[in-house]
Parts: C-alpha cells; sequence; structure tokens
C-alpha cells in the first residue's frame, strides 16, 4: 500500500522531468535577487555620497532669489525677550541664527512662517513669528523686504517640545518655492 501511495506521488508532481525547469527557475531567481541587492546598495551609497554634501552650518545654500546662511543654532531656551516684554515658550525655543542675502535683481521679500525645521523622526516645526518678534529685536527677518544684493541677519525661532533635537532646514525663498535643506548636525 505504501509503494502505490509513493508511485502515485511521483506521478503526480510529474517525476524528475519537472526537475530541470524547477532548476532554471531558482537560478533565475537567484541572479534577479544579486541585481537587486546590488541596484539597492548604489542607491544606498548614493544617498550617503548626497547626505555628505548635504550642506550644513556655515555653509550658503540658495533657493530662488535667497542665498541663505545659517551660522549657529540654541535650544533649550525658555522665553525670549525682555521680563516686560518678551515670550515664554510652550516647549522650549530653537533659536538659529541666520543670514538671508537677496541675489536677484529686484527687491523680495523674505517670509520667515516660509521655513521649517525637522526633527530625525522627520516632524515638521513651523516657526513662531511672534516669539521672533521679541527675540530679533531691531534686526527683524519678519516680512522684511530685502534689495538685490542686500542682506539682512536674524533668528528663526521654533517652538518645540522640550528635549527635541533638530536635524535639518528646509528653506524657502517663497511660500510655493521648492526649499533647500541645511543639516543641523
Amino acid at each position: 500500500m505504501l509503494v502505490l501511495i509513493g508511485c502515485i506521488g511521483a506521478i503526480g508532481s510529474g517525476g524528475d522531468s519537472a526537475s530541470p525547469a524547477n532548476d532554471d527557475n531558482v537560478a533565475g531567481t537567484t541572479e534577479q535577487k544579486a541585481e537587486s541587492t546590488k541596484a539597492a546598495e548604489k542607491t544606498a551609497k548614493a544617498e550617503e555620497k548626497e547626505e555628505e554634501k548635504a550642506a550644513g552650518i556655515g555653509d550658503a545654500v540658495r533657493d530662488g532669489k535667497f542665498e541663505f546662511t545659517v551660522s549657529k543654532m540654541k535650544c533649550g531656551v525658555d522665553s525670549v525677550g525682555s521680563d516686560l516684554l518678551g515670550q515664554k515658550a510652550q516647549g522650549e525655543y530653537c533659536l538659529i541664527d541666520i543670514k538671508v542675502k537677496n541675489i536677484g535683481k529686484e527687491a523680495q521679500t523674505f517670509i520667515d512662517s516660509a521655513q521649517k525645521a525637522f526633527d530625525a523622526e522627520e516632524v515638521e516645526y513651523s516657526v513662531d513669528s511672534s516669539a521672533a518678534i521679541y527675540a530679533n529685536g531691531e534686526s527683524q527677518l519678519l516680512l522684511n523686504e530685502i534689495n538685490p544684493g542686500n542682506s539682512a541677519k536674524g533668528k528663526l525661532i521654533f517652538d518645540v517640545p522640550s528635549g527635541t533635537k533638530l536635524t535639518s532646514l528646509e528653506l524657502h525663498d517663497s511660500l510655493f518655492s521648492g526649499g533647500v535643506t541645511v543639516k543641523l548636525k
């Protein structure tokens, strides 16, 4: 009885004649996996090179008609302004010193609310424009019109949860531009 079941199993599976076709399929699949792995490695290396090339603090970057240079970042600030005229953070403030230069041929308005900051998890934070008024004093960036060839300096203020570590900025010459990334590490 067991011999009969074994013979039926061999006939049902196609016997030895199906083995070469299966070997070809396995070989083809292995080659495809190897090619996919090589392509993935190339992509990862390209991304690493691009990350190495990414602008950081002190590097001038351009988006549209503005050139931006981030000079420093300070986080863990509880409040900005004076005791009489100031603002307290919901979490903590990160103050980012920036220089904005107009590289175009017409006056252009810098809009601080178009700028974004990100942490390592890609959580997006917006500028606290009202806190920026207190932090910047007379060197206002908020809605500052900059003539061609001129620069303005100031601080971008981000109110983030305590302990947040910002890793990058996305800087824009307008609300609708593509933006440019600056690493904050």
